[in-house]
C-alpha cells in the first residue's frame, strides 16, 4: 500500500505542477474573466476545494505538534493546495519502509516535518509569482 500511495502522490504532485505551469503560462490567475469568477459553479467548486484543504489540514495539525510548523503548512496548503498536500504526504511516505502498515502513516509519530519545508515552498512560489 505504501508504494501505491507514493506513486499516487507523486502523480498528483507532478500533474499539479504541470497543469499549474501550463495555466500560468497561458493567462494570469488574476485575469480570470468576471463571468467565470462569479459563476455559481465556480464558487461551489472553490468552497468544495477549500473545505477539503481544511479537512486535510486538521489531520496535518494532529501530526505536527509545533505551532510554527502548523501555521506554515496551513499557509502553504491555502496558497498551493494539492502541491503542498501531496508533498507533505510524500515526505511522510518516504520516511517509512515500504512494508509499513498504513496506520503508522496516519497516526502521530513524533517525527515532525521540518518547518523550513513549507517555508521554502512559499518562498519559491512567491519568487515565481514575482517573475510571472
Amino acid at each position: 500500500m505504501i508504494w501505491f500511495l507514493r506513486i499516487f502522490f507523486a502523480v498528483v504532485l507532478g500533474s499539479m505542477l504541470c497543469v499549474t505551469t501550463w495555466a500560468s503560462l497561458q493567462v494570469s490567475l488574476f485575469a480570470i474573466p468576471r463571468s467565470v469568477g462569479g459563476h455559481p459553479w465556480f464558487i461551489a467548486t472553490l468552497f468544495d476545494t477549500y473545505w477539503a484543504f481544511f479537512t486535510f489540514f486538521v489531520w496535518l495539525a494532529y501530526k505536527e505538534e509545533a505551532w510554527l510548523s502548523r501555521i506554515l503548512w496551513f499557509i502553504a496548503i491555502v496558497l498551493l493546495g494539492n502541491i503542498a498536500m501531496s508533498l507533505y504526504c510524500l515526505i511522510q511516505l518516504w520516511r517509512v519502509p515500504a512494508d509499513t502498515k498504513l496506520e503508522t502513516i496516519l497516526l502521530r509519530d513524533n517525527r515532525p516535518v521540518a518547518w523550513w519545508v513549507p517555508t521554502s515552498m512559499l518562498v519559491v512560489s512567491g519568487g515565481i509569482a514575482c517573475f510571472a
